[in-house]
């Protein structure tokens, strides 16, 4: 029976604003319904390893969300993060600080790494992915057309790799392109599939 198939015995919650996490969940064939939506200060120690962040997130978030679990209901939050060197970018505050984001990631190599939690009435679980992302040098004029065209600021690092950017500005990959996105489906599929077997 595929995973789809299995599902169809649960209600997966997907609490999340991102319209691309939303397409990868419909295109992988995963059968959702929208969380109510809540609030979080999304926070985290300062002493925590740069690549833990996602993961610290993800959890924070299911932990925030203030309804209650019913039986065969699975919550599904998720949060993306760009590490360059050993500073973690979220999303940037204005435009001037996503052409700041993309000049420091120009010509560069940086990790980007997706904390998913699946959380039931009964049980809780938290995994991350990691790609490695290597942008070509971006000129002055190519970072001012992104941000001015695309206005990325809804997005960890400023930038979505599915957007023009993408096209014109990575060079290469290592790992899961979809994670990028902000959503390792492959990843997330195999772990769904261990979750609700257990």
């Amino acid at each position: 029976m595929l995973l789809h198939e299995k599902l169809a015995a649960f209600r997966l919650l997907l609490a999340s604003n991102s319209p691309r996490r939303r397409e990868l969940m419909t295109a992988a064939g995963l059968p959702y319904v929208m969380a109510e939506p809540f609030g979080c200060e999304e926070r985290y120690p300062a002493d925590l390893a740069s690549d833990a962040v996602a993961a610290y997130l993800s959890r924070l978030k299911s932990e925030s969300y203030p309804y209650p679990l019913a039986a065969g209901d699975i919550l599904l939050t998720a949060d993306t993060t760009v590490v360059a060197g050993d500073a973690v970018l979220g999303k940037p505050s204005d435009e001037e600080h996503a052409r700041r984001m993309l000049a420091g990631l120009s010509g560069c190599e940086h990790l980007v790494v997706t904390g998913v939690t699946l959380r039931s009435s009964t049980a809780r679980h938290t995994f991350s992915a990691a790609s490695r992302v290597r942008f070509a040098r971006l000129s002055a004029e190519q970072i001012d057309y992104y941000v001015d065209r695309y206005r990325p600021l809804d997005k960890a690092g400023a930038y979505g790799i599915q957007e023009w950017i993408g096209y014109v500005g990575i060079e290469r990959i290592e790992g899961s392109f979809y994670n990028v996105m902000g959503l390792p489906v492959q990843a997330l599929c195999r772990e769904l599939e261990k979750f609700i077997s257990e």
